[in-house]
């Protein structure tokens, strides 16, 4: 008997988390299902794709530093490449026939996208015989900072109480929960499951390196910048007296312009290696001393499982508060320091490694199962589904 198919679609816009962390459920999907992975950006180089999953790109959009939807492809105008995406959306929905389909982030997210997805979601929903399950596939916490934020709950709740069968929170629910930052006014109807936190590969023990090392990284770098400018200028500080070895990891996004005036700035200084990108965080991490980051999800986990000293100076521009709020939750189970990114600069950041090396982080104990347990919550789904008649349009409407 063939698998049943699940239809995973993923859109990364500023940086590779949500790439990250989709591609570890298809790897874990992939030993059950068939997984067909709609993937809606471009794909860095030296980023893995799993076995067994099969890959339809898009073609692929972003947003550009003011956060307007941009073509990634320069032979495809915007508009010519969100026709296609639409088309090849639909087309691929009604040849895989999936049992599942499953959606990163809309609709509490990617609202830009909403017109490559509603057509997706109203084919779900009027497929004919065995209509597949909707779920949405959702990190911990939810950006909550925007000013039209109560607007956009109520909008995200109504389309999830008419289409979606489950909401996928990839989080312990003693860490984080749902309705934390998520709070429309209308009552959500839809089931929501805690899967535990998504982590891509097993955890590493530490290396045992007889050098002392600090890995300073910001997930796929496009707003990595400040952070990497001040870990150059507080090296040149620390190297004298500490002799901390320091390696920067750009990320695949980090702007090339940028990229170039990092390498000027750290030419000739001794103890400094900067490196685009690296194929494994986890085994750096696991060599290092004590790490500098961001604290986007997948950085953060990281570091929970090295139990590593670590800095973390959260993003939180433009009303993105998500990384602030994780952050500080992590420092207060003593798992993390922070830095506020507006008292980020070379001095600050050489004080705050110097404190960082005399920190011993609580160990914390969190569901990291996510990508099992999701498994198994499909699976339970499906067996249902396959007992029970597809609901009527009224019972969806």
């Amino acid at each position: 008997m063939r698998e049943p198919a699940v239809l995973f679609y993923c859109q990364h816009v500023l940086g590779v988390g949500h790439l990250v962390r989709s591609l570890a459920l298809a790897r874990a999907l992939a030993d059950r299902f068939r997984v067909v992975f709609l993937n809606g950006g471009p794909v860095p180089r030296g980023l893995p794709r799993p076995e067994g999953v099969e890959f339809v790109d898009l073609p692929p959009l972003g947003f550009d530093a003011m956060e307007q939807l941009v073509s990634r492809d320069p032979r495809r105008p915007l508009e010519r490449a969100q026709r296609q995406r639409r088309e090849t959306i639909l087309r691929t929905f009604q040849h895989v026939r999936p049992r599942a389909v499953m959606v990163e982030l809309f609709p509490f997210g990617r609202r830009k996208f909403a017109g490559e997805l509603l057509p997706l979601f109203e084919a779900a929903r009027t497929a004919r015989g065995h209509r597949p399950l909707l779920l949405s596939s959702l990190r911990d916490i939810l950006t909550t900072g925007r000013r039209d934020q109560a607007r956009c709950d109520e909008r995200a709740c109504t389309l999830a109480n008419r289409y979606l069968n489950a909401i996928l929170v990839h989080a312990d629910p003693h860490f984080a929960r749902l309705e934390e930052s998520f709070r429309p006014e209308q009552y959500l109807r839809v089931p929501v499951h805690y899967t535990g936190f998504v982590v891509a590969g097993a955890a590493r023990s530490p290396a045992g390196c007889c050098r002392r090392r600090l890995i300073v990284s910001a997930g796929g770098g496009l707003a990595g910048g400040p952070l990497f400018r001040a870990a150059v200028e507080a090296h040149a500080l620390l190297w004298g007296r500490e002799r901390l070895r320091t390696t920067v990891v750009a990320g695949p996004f980090l702007p090339q312009s940028e990229w170039r005036a990092l390498g000027r700035a750290a030419r000739r200084l001794e103890g400094l290696e900067l490196r685009r990108s690296v194929p494994d965080l986890t085994t750096e991490l696991a060599g290092a001393t004590a790490s500098v980051s961001q604290c986007g999800y997948n950085t953060a986990l990281e570091i929970v499982r090295a139990r590593l000293p670590a800095l973390v100076v959260p993003f939180s521009e433009a009303g993105k508060d998500e990384q602030w709020i994780r952050a500080r939750r992590l420092e207060r189970l003593g798992a993390v320091r922070v830095l506020e990114p507006e008292r980020l600069d070379g001095p600050t950041l050489a004080a705050e490694v110097r404190a960082l090396l005399g920190f011993r982080p609580s160990p914390v104990a969190l569901d990291l199962g996510g990508a099992r347990r999701t498994v198994a919550i499909l699976d339970e789904m499906l067996d249902l589904a396959g007992l029970t008649p597809a609901p009527t349009d009224d019972q969806v409407a």
